[in-house]
Formats: structure tokens, sequence, C-alpha cells
């Protein structure tokens, strides 16, 4: 339901403030914004004056310069967190200062506002922050020192990595930091870049691409957008993928597949929010927060110069390490059950039931496809109707010995196939309907391709 806006300004009246800065030119202009709406504004230059005032008055919200959570001062901030983790702390920021929002993050802040502040920014985040209920009370509970995210996120598991991993979402998100994603593939990374989105407070859209499946000479287009006769094929003017995420959030998935001499022009648009469609001469300002994402070590493609620098370190603001499923094997046992369900519900199929030893068999293997891997395996499961007893997957066991080798590269593809159909087909038992549905053709397919000696063998 929505709030009425009469009861919205009676409750701001109702509010204490309090405003935190050594810059006396602004502690005067924010003051003269808010005394306006809220019933009570003091003002501090610095944590001693604040500590005093603190002594004597009850405050529901501070305001402070983002430089408190540096050095002593972001001893204070994270002392005011400790007593009245509720109450929210709102820092003022410069634009491209990768330190202050850094300290911010750890101080544990409620909301990061960017200079030059503007009022209605600022009352806006203190009338959503205050409010007694509402979408915001879920969203302070997302920047609470010891506070998960508080509602259901796809992040399965209550291991030790991924309760840290969900309060560093929450932390994170309403910040608007670029994020690099650091995980192996199928840990989840793009899950975690629309996590950050949808708990951000931006309203634009969530844009994926992911730069190693666009051909390099089409990527700059992508994203960037052309005009018209820009070049052979480009008939009409088309927006890129920057202008798509215009107030919302950009993910750049495997970034370390860009081309070097994309990275320059990436980097620009980073620093200045502008970007220049292909064959245009002017630019176009843009507000988008990037997530970027990479199963590969930057640092090393650095050194290798195979990844600029500069960009490296202006998407590594602040990152995300995503655990393999290796490392959280305990959460193996609930990640099975809730694809199980979700895939039976989805495919209209019984579920099959999971016991101890199936359990003991996923928790024992070394999931080198990480949690998609799990899933599959999941889904063949349920097609197949019974466990499947060996997860079929490349790489190592859990024990470190070599599982299934990949096929020979000079196999043409309908080897390939056939080999694949083969090994499937063995693994349903030689139930011919049971293979083609764990395959996704139909069973006359299955049969015209092994032929009736493949499918005796």
């Amino acid at each position: 339901m929505t709030e009425h806006p009469q009861s919205t300004l009676a409750g701001m009246r109702r509010l204490a403030v309090l405003v935190v800065s050594a810059d006396v030119a602004e502690r005067e202009r924010i003051v003269s914004g808010l005394q306006r709406h809220c019933g009570l504004v003091e003002t501090a230059g610095n944590v001693r004056r604040a500590e005093e005032i603190f002594a004597r008055c009850r405050f529901d919200c501070v305001v402070t310069d983002s430089r408190i959570a540096g050095s002593d001062s972001a001893e204070w901030v994270m002392t005011l967190r400790s007593r009245n983790r509720a109450m929210p702390i709102i820092c003022l920021s410069e634009q491209a200062d990768t330190q202050e929002v850094i300290g911010a993050m750890r101080a544990g802040v409620s909301d990061l506002l960017q200079r030059p502040l503007k009022t209605a920014a600022l009352m806006a985040s203190i009338r959503r922050l205050c409010a007694p209920a509402g979408p915001m009370a879920r969203k302070l509970a997302l920047v609470e020192v010891d506070g998960p995210l508080a509602e259901e996120d796809g992040l399965i598991g209550d291991s030790a990595v991924m309760s840290e991993l969900r309060l560093m979402i929450g932390r994170i998100a309403p910040l608007p930091a670029t994020v690099l994603v650091l995980g192996e593939t199928g840990t989840g990374k793009e899950l975690v870049a629309r996590l950050l989105h949808q708990n951000s407070h931006r309203s634009g859209a969530f844009v994926p691409v992911n730069c190693g499946a666009i051909a390099p000479e089409l990527l700059e287009s992508e994203l960037f957008g052309h005009t018209k006769g820009a070049f052979t094929s480009a008939h009409h003017v088309r927006d890129g993928l920057f202008v798509s995420a215009h107030g919302g959030t950009l993910f750049l998935d495997e970034i370390s597949e860009m081309p070097l001499e994309l990275q320059v022009k990436l980097l620009r648009a980073l620093e200045e929010s502008r970007i220049r469609p292909v064959g245009s001469d002017r630019e176009i300002s843009v507000d988008v927060r990037i997530v970027a994402s990479t199963q590969n070590d930057l640092a090393e493609l650095v050194r290798e110069r195979r990844f600029r620098e500069d960009l490296y370190y202006r998407l590594n603001v602040i990152h995300l390490s995503l655990p393999p499923l290796s490392g959280r094997a305990e959460d193996i046992r609930e990640l099975a059950n809730y694809f199980m369900k979700k895939t039976a519900a989805e495919l209209g199929l019984p579920v099959v039931r999971l016991e101890e030893e199936h359990i003991r068999n996923l928790e024992q293997h070394g999931w080198p496809g990480n949690v998609r891997e799990l899933r599959n395996v999941v889904e063949r499961t349920l097609m197949m109707g019974e466990f499947v007893a060996q997860p079929v997957s490349l790489g190592k066991s859990a024990d470190g010995a070599e599982t299934e080798s990949a096929y020979p590269l000079d196999w043409t593809l309908e080897q390939v196939k056939r080999a694949h159909m083969t090994r499937v087909l063995a693994a349903c038992g030689y139930n011919k309907s049971a293979a083609a549905r764990a395959l996704g053709v139909s069973r006359k397919t299955l049969e015209r391709n092994l032929g009736r000696e493949g499918m005796n063998a």
C-alpha cells in the first residue's frame, strides 16, 4: 500500500537529524534545506563535538562528510553502528574518490550521495531510510553490519563464506562504486551482479553483456551504439547498451575478453560518464553503474600486458570473490534439494528423492563446473527418474583423481555427438526413452543417430 504524502511529511517533521562536516558552508546549506522539513537539525564540525551532542540528544539519522570514514573517524562511525544498528548514516562523497567509497562501505553507512548535493536527493534518502515500514525497512536491513540480505536472494547455502557474501552484497549494493566479481565458471557471477542491482537505489534496467560472446569488431557498437552509415551494415541509428542501462547497471561479463583498444574507450566512459557512438562526432552523457566479472586472474593479465593496468584499478574499486562449490560442500544438500524442487515444478515432473547415499556421492565430487554442474546433474536425475550416480564432468574429482577426459581434438562433430549419445544411453541403463529425454531429443532422433548397432552396444 502506498504511503500517503501527508503522513510522510508529518513523519519527517518528527525526525531529529545530526549533520557532521568540517565544511562550514556545506553544513549551513544542508541545515537550511533540512530545517523546513525536520523537527530538529543539529550540526557538528568534528567527531568530538558530535559525541557531545549525542550525549544530550537522540537522533534518527546522521548526515556526514564521507571523509568521516577515514582514519579515527571510521571507528566513530562503526561505534555509532554498534550502538544503534537501525540508525541510518548518510555520507556525502566526491564522485571519483575511490578510497572514500571503500571507507564508507567498511564503516557500515546506509547511503552514499555524491556532490554537488541536492536537497531533494538528501530528503528522498532520509525519507526512504527512516520510513517505519515498506520497501526501505527491507533496504535498511541490507546495510546492517551483522545482517544478511533481507529477502529471498537466490544465494543458496548457510556456509560461512555464503553468509559473508550476502553481508558484503548488502553493504555494497547501495553504493555507486564499480564492482569486480571474481569466480570460477558456474559460481553465479551474474546472479551476484543482479542482486547488486536489485538492492541498489538505481531505477534503470539491469543490462548484461558477455564480452567474449560478441565479435571484437562489433563489441564497440554494441556498447556505445552507432550512427546510420557508420559502417557498411549500419542502416539505422542504434543505441548501445550503455544507453539501455542509463540509470541502471551494466554487467560486463568476462571483461578479460575485451580487446585492448576497446578497453581504452571503456576507461574513458567510466571516468567521464560520457560515451561517443561509433560514427558520431558528439558525446552522450550516461549514468551507469558498472559491475564486471571474470574467471581469469586480471592481475596476471595486467603483468602479461593483455589487460590495461589503469582499467584494472578503475574496475577493482570493490571486488567480490565467489567461492567454488568444492569449497562449501556443506551447502550441497540444500542446493541439490532446491534445484530438485524448482526444476520439478518447471518441468512438471515428480521429485526424485535424494537419499543420504546420494548426498554423500554429491559431496565427494570435485564439481569443476560448480553450481551450474550440480544443477545439470539434478536436471538429468529428474528426466531419467532416478539418481545419476556419477556426475558427468571434466577435470578432477574431490580426491584429485582424473575424471573422464574430453573427446580427441581430431574428432568430427558427428563423432562427438554419437559418442556423447552412447555415454548417456549407457548411463540410463540403455533405456532409450530416458536417454532421449536426458538429451533433449526424440527417441527416433536418438535411434537414427546411433543405428541398431549403437543402440545395442
